[in-house]
């Protein structure tokens, strides 16, 4: 089954409050998200298995680390999810960065997936699936099929708030996709919004409405 992750870092907390403040415009709210996707990957990433080099220093030949195993992915769920990209790019600049489009069908409700874009080896590699909000789970299920159908194999799912509801569901959909959680709301709305949240992440980090 799925683990769920709610990080409880002061850090982390300290600036979710910020970017839950209505009041916080949009060029602070970047800045925020893209803080606290760096913050986050540095948990996630934890448990990175290391291998053991050498390296001359100026003094003299030492036994060091280096990070080893598969190679990392980052996924933003369109549009959103572009807002924590560069944060996570700060801390490992090296990782490749795929799209997944998402949009809902008006009649219907449902995700329907209108762009993919992923590295070739994907196969081979460890994905980070972000988005700043898991509220029905509904766009966060689609994307991981589009990833699994395309021969992803191993994947996290990272977010900045979610709604219970949304957490099990995508814990019954897939679960073998571990959930990255800053903040662990109270519940979604009968409109489907999370509920106390932080509106919407796309509206705020575009500047759109």
């Amino acid at each position: 089954m799925a683990k769920v992750y709610v990080f409880d870092h002061p850090l982390i907390q300290h600036k979710l409050t910020y970017i839950r403040d209505k009041n916080t415009g949009t060029k602070e709210f970047r800045e925020l998200v893209d803080e606290v996707a760096t913050l986050m990957m540095f948990e996630i990433t934890r448990e990175m298995s290391l291998k053991e080099v050498m390296v001359e220093t100026p003094v003299a030949s030492a036994k060091a680390k280096v990070i080893s195993g598969k190679k990392l992915a980052i996924i933003p769920i369109l549009r959103a999810g572009i807002g924590m990209v560069d944060g996570i790019l700060n801390l490992i600049p090296a990782a490749k960065v795929g799209h997944v489009g998402l949009y809902r069908d008006p009649q219907t409700l449902k995700p329907v997936e209108y762009y993919v874009k992923l590295p070739s080896d994907v196969h081979e590699r460890e994905l980070i699936l972000v988005d700043p909000m898991l509220a029905t789970g509904g766009s966060a299920i689609a994307a991981v099929d589009s990833l699994k159908t395309r021969g992803a194999k191993n994947i996290k799912f990272m977010c900045l708030i979610a709604a219970p509801e949304g957490v099990e569901e995508m814990k019954k959909a897939h679960p073998d996709v571990d959930i990255y959680i800053a903040g662990l709301d109270e519940k979604l709305s009968e409109q489907g919004y999370i509920i106390p949240g932080l509106g919407d992440a796309g509206d705020r980090l575009f500047g759109t409405k």
